[in-house]
């Protein structure tokens, strides 16, 4: 038989399942390392160009790296907030002597960072010379 307080019940307790999955975090942390994500770097572009570089790291940490003028492959292997990473050789693009410079910089401090830390989109590098990349996410 149909009764008015128990399908009020039934009711208010299916609402507040609804609620409570809506208001329940994501499934994915937004403070994990960011396997299987393309960032870019936090910085403005060089003079003469509108190109910022991003790092696309796979889910096995394998990255894809298209600096100011280089590009090339890497590996990036993590433990907790400990994080290596090891390039691979580079592909020049026939760049001016000044990026060259600031892609080798920019590979050498990304070689040289020993932990990570995330916050929302921003991910950082620490290590010598910091660096910051921010998720893309459009």
């Amino acid at each position: 038989m149909f009764s008015t307080t128990g399908f009020l019940r039934h009711a208010a307790a299916a609402a507040t399942l609804t609620l409570t999955a809506f208001a329940a975090p994501p499934a994915f942390a937004d403070d994990g390392f960011p396997f299987g994500f393309e960032m870019s770097l936090d910085a403005a572009p060089q003079g003469g160009s509108k190109r910022i570089p991003t790092l696309e790291i796979g889910d096995s940490g394998e990255a894809k790296l298209d600096l100011w003028c280089k590009s090339g492959k890497g590996q990036f292997s993590v433990a907790g907030n400990t994080v290596i990473f090891v390039p691979g050789q580079l592909q020049d693009r026939d760049c001016p002597p000044a990026r060259a410079r600031a892609d080798d910089d920019l590979v050498a401090a990304l070689s040289e960072a020993a932990t990570w830390k995330r916050r929302g989109d921003l991910v950082s590098f620490i290590g010598t010379r910091p660096l910051r990349f921010r998720i893309n996410t459009n």
